[in-house]
């Protein structure tokens, strides 16, 4: 299928569209629409995933366009579902709105809609497309693919190391950062497109991090706080659990934790997970299982070094966000060279790289993704 100049504009608004619902939709995929005159070229309705989910992007798109989307065409990231749900199903809505035309970015093989959306449309006489700018569909979707066709969420390492590469580590619960101002606001929007965000109980020690979202305006994106830890040695007066309450905080634990601690931490707040472990770690698997059960789909990594070597080992990440600080000097190390030292045995390319202030950015994906089937929730 060839799609015309005007068809990848427009799939390219709604995929801005689908990025900006990130963090916000679990555990629906965030989905851009578009409702377009192709005989004009106007843009008459926007519309994305609502907050928690619905109302979905079709329908918002369609509510705003009203009597205009007669004869129009749709663009659409995701395929409009087929099932009923706690909504009706978007195809049918599709129908409803007398569209000529939905152009989809990657299809939908829920096993409740299974391509039924794209072929009930076409019974109605809508002329469907497949695959406009689909591997950028596919991505943005991937979270959501991942959660239904691997039981697991995305997972992006996020990495914060010096010029030479050393990881800093805090020290009495004070956290040592390496990078500047731009660049740790930078990471706070990855904090705000994820839904929920991850290190381990020595990172949870060193740096007493929030581990919240600071940035004017998102504040109220903050994603669920969780810590690895195996022993729960962890002190109820951690940052974390002084703000347990009002942004959530889960800790994986073992299959047989310490009854003391466990009320200790649930007192402040926190949930208690437990999971088992080999060689006395937490089982890498079963917890990503857990968050995938418990409707996460984007999950960010932020340490420390045993957490991210402990995912790259059974090859579950799907995207690395290195960031740098540039000494000019000769004892800068390349991003590659860090990625590889600290997620070892992954097939990564670069996918971009740029100057955050005074530091460096830099973002790989896994090349050998694997590839389930997607669906999407109700």
């Amino acid at each position: 299928m060839t799609f015309t100049p005007f068809d990848e504009q427009m799939m390219r608004i709604a995929l801005t569209l689908a990025r900006r619902g990130l963090g916000t939709v679990a555990p629906n995929p965030s989905v851009g629409a578009v409702v377009a005159d192709e005989t004009t070229g106007e843009v008459i309705a926007r519309g994305m995933t609502q907050p928690g989910g619905r109302p979905h992007a079709e329908t918002e798109a369609l509510r705003r366009a009203g009597a205009r989307a007669k004869g129009a065409t749709l663009y659409v990231t995701l395929e409009p579902c087929a099932h009923h749900g706690q909504t009706p199903p978007c195809a049918d809505a599709v129908i409803a709105a007398g569209l000529a035309r939905v152009v989809i970015g990657v299809e939908d093989p829920d096993p409740r809609t299974g391509g039924a959306g794209s072929a009930r449309l076409r019974d109605a006489g809508i002329r469907v497309d497949v695959g406009c700018r689909g591997k950028e569909a596919r991505w943005v979707t991937l979270g959501h693919i991942l959660r239904v066709g691997a039981r697991r969420p995305f997972v992006a390492l996020k990495m914060a190391l010096a010029h030479d590469g050393a990881l800093p580590r805090g020290e009495a619960g004070q956290a040592l950062f390496v990078t500047g101002v731009e660049a740790r606001a930078l990471a706070h929007r990855f904090r705000a497109e994820s839904d929920a965000i991850l290190i381990g109980a020595g990172t949870a020690r060193d740096d007493d991090p929030e581990l919240t979202c600071r940035l004017p305006g998102l504040a109220g994106r903050t994603p669920v706080r969780i810590v690895l830890s195996r022993t729960l040695d962890l002190s109820p007066d951690l940052k974390l659990l002084r703000t347990a309450r009002e942004v959530p905080v889960w800790i994986f634990t073992g299959e047989t934790p310490d009854a003391d601690k466990v009320r200790v931490l649930e007192a402040r707040g926190a949930r208690i997970l437990s999971v088992p472990s080999a060689g006395g770690v937490l089982r890498t698997g079963r917890v990503l299982r857990t968050l995938a059960d418990e409707g996460v789909t984007r999950l960010l990594v932020e340490g420390g070094e045993a957490i991210w070597r402990s995912f790259a080992a059974e090859r579950l990440v799907d995207e690395v966000v290195l960031f740098q600080a540039l000494g000019g000097g000769k004892g800068d190390l390349s991003s590659s060279a860090l990625a590889v030292r600290y997620a070892p045995g992954l097939d990564l390319a670069l996918t971009m790289q740029r100057r955050v202030g005074a530091d460096a950015v830099s973002t790989y994906r896994v090349v050998d993704l694997p590839r389930p089937g997607v669906g999407r929730s109700a």
